[in-house]
């Protein structure tokens, strides 16, 4: 593993089996971690992706606690909240000027590069996708859901694979909201897997065993 502060967001970088114009899955962690956090998820994915992880830009005030965003509570509390759109935009855009400059430090395939989010890291993913569909393979959003500042965007990402995974027991964001995302996603277009798993706001192995075996077909 090789950690970086060199490109747009600070990361952990680790080299898959393809040496040059490899497929690569980018980390994007939740709220209240860092770029360590779903490590041990990108240690089970498919050996020849590159595995970069990377850290939210704003920290929370303790050690090793970053978040990507703020909570905007307006609409009903923490189980309605949406994304602050300040703070949205700019990692929003980090992310993209991230995946960019990492494609050539790291010598990646700029057409098989897809994001893994957990969390606030699902909901980042899945706009990413939205905004910049050109840019990103296929997504992995589990324990999210899809913000409505993109909502109207569904159509862009026509086509593309997406699996969305969520707890049964999630309190945190409650399984609805990441059915609706699926179900948003699918009117849209993209080719959608949509799963539910006996666990709250987390992941069990039997969901990251899927997610492998999905990503199987589309990297």
């Amino acid at each position: 593993m090789d950690a970086s502060e060199e490109l747009p967001l600070v990361h952990v970088s680790r080299s898959g089996t393809v040496e040059s114009n490899a497929p690569a899955v980018v980390l994007v962690h939740g709220r209240g971690t860092n770029e360590r956090d779903l490590l041990s998820i990108g240690a089970q994915l498919p050996e020849e992706l590159h595995v970069l992880s990377v850290r939210a830009p704003n920290s929370m005030g303790g050690p090793n606690s970053y978040t990507w965003y703020d909570l905007d509570l307006s609409a009903g509390g923490l189980h309605a909240s949406q994304p602050d759109p300040n703070g949205f935009r700019r990692s929003l855009d980090l992310l993209h000027e991230f995946v960019e400059a990492a494609t050539a430090r790291y010598d990646l395939d700029p057409d098989r590069i897809g994001l893994l989010g957990f969390s606030q890291g699902a909901i980042t993913s899945m706009s990413a996708l939205l905004e910049r569909p050109e840019a990103y393979r296929w997504v992995v959003a589990l324990n999210g859901y899809l913000a409505e500042s993109h909502e109207g965007d569904v159509e862009k990402a026509a086509g593309k694979p997406v699996f969305i995974g969520c707890g049964s027991m999630d309190q945190v964001i409650p399984p609805v909201r990441a059915e609706r995302a699926a179900e948003l996603l699918e009117s849209g277009g993209s080719d959608v897997r949509f799963e539910t798993y006996s666990v709250g706001h987390g992941t069990i192995p039997d969901e990251i065993t899927d997610v492998v075996a999905w990503l199987e077909g589309w990297i």
